[in-house]
């Protein structure tokens, strides 16, 4: 009986679910991802250092050959220098965590305060620096808070579109279920807003894929043989993903509009 009740009550709200509460679904989710991504290596806590941009780290392996290089032998001379140093460092937007010998991660986004945690044989080549560099220089979090603050103007003013309620049929007295057009200049503001938040999506994931790539391939050539880096998956989900997100709510925006528009020239006609 319970079951039976729930199903009733639950049928009934489906249909006073409305389009624009699917779309700020899929903004509030896109928000959340995009927050995330800037939230990677800020904090030690569970899951934040996993959400990084690039990692350098410590790691002997066979180092690679090419008759382009003028001394080859470098490479002794670089392992000799690292040791057995093992220590790992991740860059997110606004930290960096450092993993000094295998265990637990310290993050802060402070370099200096990190590089003091670690001694010299830890970090010989002084990769706690060259991750504070690629922080400070190349990445660039801005596009990325103005795309999420735009996003939550869009949910805000997509909260203010009519949704569904009942009113009097004047011919039959009854009460029947009505949802009124939303206002065309507050949709075509919430358009422009969206669209522009996922141009400064794609721009800022674009940017933060091509740096790290290119700093991830150099990193690992000049330490040929010792040091390996790689660029985090997690966080380039994480950015395509919202930024995906953006598009799909942008183009359900936009169908809107065109819908609206068609039945007001079809009222008309009639």
């Amino acid at each position: 009986m319970a079951n039976q009740r729930f199903s009733i009550g639950f049928g009934r709200t489906i249909p006073f679910l409305g389009y624009h509460h699917i779309l700020m679904i899929i903004i509030a989710i896109a928000i959340v991802l995009l927050s995330l991504l800037l939230a990677g290596c800020s904090s030690s806590s569970p899951g934040i250092p996993n959400i990084f941009l690039i990692n350098f780290y410590y790691q002997h392996y066979t180092p690679t050959f090419d008759t382009a290089q003028v001394d080859p032998g470098v490479v002794a001379a670089i392992a000799n220098i690292v040791g057995n140093a093992m220590l790992e460092v991740r860059v997110g937007y606004f930290g960096i965590c450092i993993n000094p010998d295998g265990g637990s991660y310290l993050c802060s986004n402070n370099a200096t305060q990190l590089a003091e945690q670690v001694s010299i044989d830890q970090d010989p080549l002084n990769l706690i620096w060259v991750a504070s560099t690629f922080k400070d220089s190349v990445v660039f979090p801005y596009l990325i808070i103005v795309a999420i603050v735009f996003a939550f103007i869009t949910f805000i003013l997509l909260a203010t579109f009519p949704g569904w309620h009942e009113e009097a049929d004047p011919r039959t007295g009854s009460d029947v279920d009505v949802k009124p057009f939303p206002s065309r200049p507050v949709s075509q503001i919430a358009l422009a807003l969206i669209f522009i938040a996922s141009i400064f999506v794609l721009v800022s994931v674009l940017w933060q894929h091509t740096a790290s790539v290119a700093a991830s391939q150099i990193a690992q050539d000049l330490g040929n043989g010792s040091v390996k880096s790689g660029v985090g998956t997690t966080a380039m989900v994480l950015g395509w993903f919202g930024f995906g997100l953006l598009v799909v709510v942008t183009i359900g925006l936009l169908i809107m509009i065109l819908s609206i528009q068609l039945l007001d020239k079809l009222t008309d006609g009639d």
